[in-house]
């Protein structure tokens, strides 16, 4: 009877927590405060710096940081300092935590050849963070019970029962072996506040459309890690062209304020 009325007093937890809005009005179910989600990024980056080679190129280390730290000016909030890493890897791949965090792997670099393909893919990243897609996820794997003790979530004494879901549902699936992909409506929101803060950050969205086509030809027919748990290359190429008539006024309207212009290591 006990075990029940703690059940009980789970499904009544989730079923009252407060539901939010997107930034493209979608609705959210979120389970976790935005001090917890920190807490996770925080402990999931450390774990993966441990894990993953730290280039020591100086050259890509700048040119990385500086597409990233005019990217992350240009958000809202600016009262979160950053941290960029950048990992030695073939892995085309990058990440952003919760807490500030972005992991970029230096096979990203093959594929993005360009700074402004780079801010698509730094930009599409740091939006998955602004739009509580990491949240989200988590809050999916602990209501799903994949792994959770739903029950200690109610009583509210629940630690991290499972770090490496709670990594692979922020984003970190290639990392820890498995993945929980966000939806097709995370990631088509994620493309458009993406392109829409590359663009006011003085990046070219039109770049975002041949980034994704150097993609699609990247890794063979299934493409690489990043894009494993995303829409087809066509469908994002189309939505991405449709963009740009909002994202064109923005970049036209920022480009001529960047003071850092990025240069690409030779």
């Amino acid at each position: 009877m006990k075990g029940i009325l703690i059940l009980l007093g789970a499904a009544l937890f989730l079923t009252g927590c407060a539901t939010h809005q997107s930034p493209t009005g979608r609705g959210q179910t979120l389970l976790f405060s935005s001090q917890e989600m920190s807490q996770l990024g925080d402990s999931s980056f450390a774990q993966i710096k441990q894990q993953e080679k730290i280039s020591q190129d100086k050259a890509v280390n700048a040119y990385v940081n500086c597409v990233a730290d005019r990217v992350t000016q240009a958000l809202p909030d600016q009262s979160l300092p950053w941290e960029v890493v950048v990992f030695e890897s073939d892995q085309v791949n990058a990440f952003a935590l919760p807490g500030g965090h972005i992991g970029v792997y230096t096979g990203l670099l093959d594929v993005a050849i360009s700074a402004d393909q780079l801010a698509t893919v730094i930009g599409h990243e740091v939006a998955h963070v602004l739009a509580n897609h990491s949240n989200e996820q988590v809050s999916r794997a602990q209501m799903t019970g994949a792994g959770m003790q739903l029950a200690d979530l109610a009583l509210g004494v629940g630690g991290i029962a499972d770090k490496e879901l709670y990594m692979a549902a922020l984003g970190l699936g290639v990392q820890v072996g498995y993945i929980l992909p966000y939806g097709r409506d995370q990631e088509s929101e994620a493309d458009v506040i993406g392109v829409e803060l590359m663009a006011k950050a003085g990046f070219d969205p039109a770049q975002s459309v041949e980034l994704w086509k150097n993609m699609s030809k990247a890794g063979g027919e299934q493409g690489p890690e990043l894009l494993s748990t995303h829409p087809s290359h066509g469908e994002r190429i189309a939505q991405l062209q449709q963009m740009q008539a909002k994202a064109q006024p923005l970049y036209q309207a920022n480009k001529l304020s960047v003071k850092n212009s990025c240069q690409r290591p030779k």
